[in-house]
């Protein structure tokens, strides 16, 4: 739905709109401590329904007969391409398999295509757009976590362990992999062993690095409180991922 108003008078209130909308995702991801903040997710708003407004009266200002191959835009297509190299800055590998920051990438990816919405006068599409988003972040994932197959709820755990002489690496990983999380349930082997590494030191000590697929309320702190009790385990490193 596009409204007509007087040019600046549309144009001010294009740039509110994608302000506060970009202010709506910045919100979100500033109470969740992630990469993408208030002020970042309103400037790539407010920026993209910028370039898209100065697009689109470039066309109407420069346009016409005299040259017919202008398209209003094309500025608009580049911020799509172009923000990319934002999204790739909160995008993290934390070792092996586990990556973060995907969710704040994509939404820096539609920060701005909401101001080019904005930009474009689709208002209520915009903001239906964020009300899909925020539902699709904050409330999707609880619904999965209530009533979706065990398989969606599980969460990643590096660990990395200091071993004495002595031990058995299947005696180890059979002791790991039971749960006695009472939040987890008295099940065994509900922990799976994603990945393994197992490194010599030079005192004749062994490192084994491993990252263990896990139940949702199997939480890192149970895990270390598991593997610190095994027999000839010398230090423990546990980190959610």
């Amino acid at each position: 739905m596009i409204l007509n108003f007087d040019m600046h008078t549309e144009s001010i209130l294009k740039l509110l709109v994608a302000m506060l909308l970009g202010l709506f995702i910045g919100i979100d991801r500033q109470l969740k401590q992630k990469p993408l903040g208030i002020r970042t997710s309103m400037v790539i708003s407010i920026a993209s329904c910028l370039v898209t407004l100065v697009s689109i009266h470039a066309y109407d200002k420069f346009g016409g007969s005299e040259h017919p191959n202008m398209d209003p835009m094309r500025l608009a297509a580049q911020i799509v391409s172009g923000i990319g190299f934002l999204g790739a800055g909160v995008i993290l590998r934390r070792g092996g398999d586990a990556i973060s920051g995907l969710t704040s990438a994509a939404l820096i990816w539609t920060a701005s295509g909401i101001g080019i919405a904005v930009g474009a006068g689709f208002y209520l599409e915009a903001a239906y757009a964020v009300v899909l988003l925020m539902f699709a972040v904050n409330a999707v994932p609880h619904l999965i976590r209530w009533f979706g197959p065990q398989v969606l709820n599980k969460h990643e755990i590096s660990v990395k362990i200091i071993m004495q002489h002595g031990y058995v690496l299947g005696d180890l990983i059979g002791q790991i992999t039971i749960c006695h999380s009472p939040e987890a349930g008295r099940k065994r082997m509900v922990r799976t062993v994603r990945r393994l590494k197992i490194k010599d030191l030079d005192d004749g000590r062994q490192m084994i690095d491993m990252v263990l697929t896990t139940p949702e309320r199997d939480y890192a702190t149970e895990v270390y409180n598991d593997v610190k009790k095994i027999e000839n385990v010398m230090s423990v490193e546990v980190e959610q991922l």
